[in-house]
């Protein structure tokens, strides 16, 4: 085997141990999968939602658990939106699929003015057309394919232009009830991601609903973290403390009562108080 490949498949290898044992990992903490879920992978033609489907496709067969994998993709119907790719792939790895076809395109283009971000709506729409196949079909768990970053900036998001303290959490009931929505690579990084995406040369489909428009806030604190990340271990101490939250350390009167604490006097002071209060009694 010549010198550079070998290389390459030690490096490749190296890479899917390591996110095969972050995406088990967050499974086992959360309990994302059970026996006999029927997971619906929602799958855009990034390379998050590719190493997503992969890597569960590898754990599934060594898994201790049996579950069942579909791959569903949602066809907004973008002009020039190459429908073939994600069929012949799918196809050729031999994974269930469906293809959602739902314009969403005009519906984004009607109500976003020309210039303003169309993130929001698209994935607003998105979601709602996901939910509903996920509800018809009887699928148990919607597996999404955001990473360790994603959920740490959008930490920043919510602080910085929604003043909450949220993130995306890894395992999340829908705000109807009907759904549970799992995160397997919340423990990954993007780099490591992006790294196997183009080891594995994964048939990109890059998202240009809008011109690959950024959601400009979004690409300012990935900037910020970018340069926070020259300091080594920030990035995972950030990421280790949404895991370690102390509410008696904020300021949310609904999870600590805040308004309710009182002093604990121990047996020495509660008598110490009662004979000061007896004291002053037959001093008046």
């Amino acid at each position: 085997m010549p010198q550079d490949l070998k290389k390459q498949t030690l490096e490749f290898n190296k890479l899917q141990k390591r996110l095969r044992r972050n995406v088990g990992q967050a499974i086992a903490d959360y309990k994302m999968i059970e026996d006999g879920d029927r997971i619906m992978v929602c799958l855009s033609g990034g390379k998050d939602s590719y190493t997503m489907l992969d890597i569960l496709l590898n754990l599934q067969r060594t898994a201790p658990v049996n579950f069942e994998i579909t791959a569903v993709n949602l066809d907004q119907k973008q002009p020039g939106f190459p429908e073939h790719i994600l069929p012949e792939y799918l196809e050729s790895i031999g994974v269930p699929f469906h293809i959602i076809e739902e314009d969403t395109y005009s519906i984004v283009k009607r109500v976003i003015p020309e210039g303003k971000t169309t993130c929001g709506l698209c994935s607003r729409l998105r979601r709602g057309n996901l939910y509903s196949y996920a509800e018809e079909q009887g699928f148990t768990k919607i597996a999404l394919g955001h990473h360790r970053d994603d959920i740490i900036e959008t930490v920043f998001l919510n602080m910085f232009h929604g003043g909450t303290l949220k993130a995306m959490p890894p395992k999340l009931k829908s705000d109807n009830g009907k759904h549970i929505v799992i995160r397997p690579m919340a423990y990954c990084n993007e780099k490591d991601i992006l790294a196997y995406a183009e080891l594995k040369d994964f048939p990109i489909i890059p998202c240009n609903l809008c011109g690959s428009q950024d959601h400009l806030q979004r690409v300012a604190i990935k900037a910020m973290l970018n340069e926070w990340s020259k300091v080594p271990g920030r990035i995972e101490n950030i990421f280790r403390s949404l895991q370690n939250v102390k509410p008696s350390h904020l300021m949310d009167t609904d999870l600590h009562p805040f308004t309710s604490l009182k002093q604990d006097l121990s047996e020495d002071q509660s008598n110490s108080s009662k004979n000061k209060n007896i004291v002053k009694l037959k001093i008046n």
